[in-house]
């Protein structure tokens, strides 16, 4: 009797999947850095380090794209089973949340870029930084997750988005009065704002990359958000 396609290409398929997930790892491990670094451009009026997540952007969009061909090809050439394939599946959307992960921080750093020559304004209860630490902390989490193939702690990384999301909140309100209170600051405080927004949908796009590992090893989809 004739074995199934999938079984002749069982053991290069493995190998395809492995070096999927440790680019996939590779790919958050950037975004991770390009996070910390686009913080640092901006509260330290940094010029030279904003322009450095800019332009090492292009290296996370290539090896998003270098991920998606792999999956492709997986999927033409091995003969993927259900499990693979949702798998294949898995680690493309996740190669994609985190490619939008690293065009935040790239947001992040123009804005630092354009206002390191402006007056700082600083309200006490506006902490950015930790905001975008706590954002790393969610990140690097998710891919211990995904190392370990822990559906557990996955789904307590996207329970702990909650936190981010306050604190955005809180740096909003605390930003539009700032604006309220000094009509010169309306510019710099729209800008961090933006800054406080894009953090908070990198930690919106954790939270995806836990709905994907869930999918991708139980393939149930759970809303996790």
């Amino acid at each position: 009797m004739t074995e199934p396609l999938h079984h002749a290409h069982r053991s290069l398929l493995d190998e395809e999947m492995e070096r999927l997930r440790e680019q996939v790892l590779d790919l958050g491990h950037r975004v991770d850095e390009a996070i910390g670094r686009a913080t640092h451009g901006l509260v330290d009026r940094d010029v030279e380090m904003c322009a450095r997540v800019i332009a090492e952007d292009h290296h996370i969009n290539e090896l998003q794209r270098e991920i998606r061909e792999l999956c492709f090809t997986a999927v033409l050439t091995q003969a993927p089973v259900a499990r693979d394939l949702r798998e294949i599946l898995g680690f493309q959307h996740m190669a994609a949340e985190l490619e939008r992960m690293g065009d935040h921080c790239v947001s992040i750093a123009k804005i630092g870029r354009s206002l390191a020559d402006l007056p700082e304004i600083k309200p006490p209860s506006v902490d950015l930084p930790a905001i975008a630490q706590l954002t790393s902390e969610q990140l690097r989490n998710m891919l211990s997750a995904l190392v370990a193939r822990d559906t557990d702690a996955a789904r307590i990384v996207a329970a702990k988005d909650d936190r981010i999301d306050r604190m955005y909140h809180r740096v909003f309100d605390d930003l539009v009065q700032c604006m309220v209170e000094d009509g010169s600051n309306v510019y710099a405080a729209t800008n961090l704002i933006m800054v406080a927004h894009h953090l908070e949908r990198i930690a919106d796009r954790v939270t995806n990359l836990a709905e994907d590992l869930v999918f991708l090893e139980t393939g149930s989809i759970e809303e996790l958000g």
